[in-house]
């Protein structure tokens, strides 16, 4: 059976400008005006060139953005100004698309000279080494990783990420809006932009034009926003479970006893997936809430399927060994003289 999941196609960008560093929490301070501004970088990794500036080349990465901390700084310093001079060429001399310049540092005008020269831009800002290389690492990830657009619905459905996939016309906008009518959290209907983070997070988000509006056959478009309030909606969820809606065939197999799992692949990270057949009368938002909650179940070590297939299986075992020995099948053994 086909997927709408079989035709996924990643979507990578392989190089940003220095001036979209300009945008990222870490408040830069342009010390060469728009010099380098336009210059690729092409690697999402930093580099913090203390042994460059002593002449060791041998694993300098050029292309990524160079980090000048306390290190660099007083080493530098530490130097006459024809050796401080002879350092800095070194590295220029290599054209990195930029420097940034952390606690608060500055270089002399004859340095930033010699990067207007080359073409270098250097940045400047207040945050200790540390924080710098952790924002940027964060900002250059985001960037860099791998994309993908699909259409469905996401849904923040007690804190877990559901995305409702399906055949058009299926009827996943209105599973969406009946689960946000129920009080839970529209993340993007339609328009899916899925981003790879840290090797096995799924982020999952809408788009700047569509936002949280929602198309329902035969009504149109609808504002979810300000048709139920700013707690109806949030602006990005991890995908957490993959709800593959499909029609009901008679004679099809389908899922029933749930103890094995068919997780599915988004851009080379396993999902959790469900298979849900349609039909009328099947209340599928009520199954989307027992799926979350379900899922949260397992998340929390404990699984019902694994649970009751255990006590089935001792129940057995214990037949086999005596099958004349009867077991007393109710849950309870008194009604506690409770006749309701």
């Amino acid at each position: 059976m086909t997927s709408t999941l079989d035709n996924i196609v990643p979507l990578k960008i392989d190089k940003i400008t220095v001036d979209e560093l300009l945008v990222s929490d870490l408040k830069l301070i342009k010390l060469t005006d728009k010099v380098g501004l336009d210059n690729i970088i092409t690697n999402k990794n930093i580099y913090r060139p203390q042994l460059a500036l002593t002449g060791n080349l041998g694993f300098f990465n050029r292309n990524s953005v160079q980090v000048f901390g306390n290190t660099e700084i007083f080493y530098l310093n530490s130097l006459t100004k024809k050796k401080k001079i002879e350092a800095f060429k070194t590295l220029a001399h290599y054209k990195p698309p930029c420097i940034v310049i952390t606690n608060g540092h500055k270089l002399e005008e004859e340095l930033l000279d010699i990067a207007r020269d080359e073409g270098i831009a250097v940045l400047a800002t207040q945050y200790d080494t540390t924080k710098t290389t952790f924002i940027l690492l964060e900002y250059l990830d985001d960037r860099f990783a791998t994309q993908a657009v699909l259409h469905g619905s996401f849904v923040d459905v007690f804190g877990v990420g559901l995305l409702f996939v399906g055949k058009s016309g299926i009827g996943k906008s209105e599973i969406a809006l009946d689960l946000v009518e129920r009080g839970h959290r529209l993340v993007a209907d339609d328009i899916i932009l899925l981003t790879k983070k840290k090797e096995k997070i799924i982020m999952g988000t809408g788009t700047s034009v569509v936002q949280h509006h929602m198309e329902v056959r035969g009504l149109g478009f609808i504002d979810i926003r300000k048709m139920f309030g700013i707690r109806s909606v949030r602006f990005q969820k991890r995908l957490e479970i993959i709800v593959e809606l499909v029609e009901y065939k008679h004679g099809e197999e389908y899922e029933r006893v749930g103890l094995d799992e068919h997780p599915r692949k988004i851009l080379d990270v396993e999902v959790s997936s469900v298979t849900l057949p349609i039909f009328p009368g099947k209340n599928i938002t009520v199954i989307a809430e027992v799926i979350a909650i379900n899922y949260l179940l397992r998340t929390y070590d404990s699984n019902p399927a694994w649970e009751l297939s255990n006590r089935l299986q001792q129940e057995l075992e214990r037949k086999t060994k005596d099958p004349n020995m009867f077991r007393d099948m109710r849950y309870i053994k008194d009604f506690q003289g409770d006749t309701e």
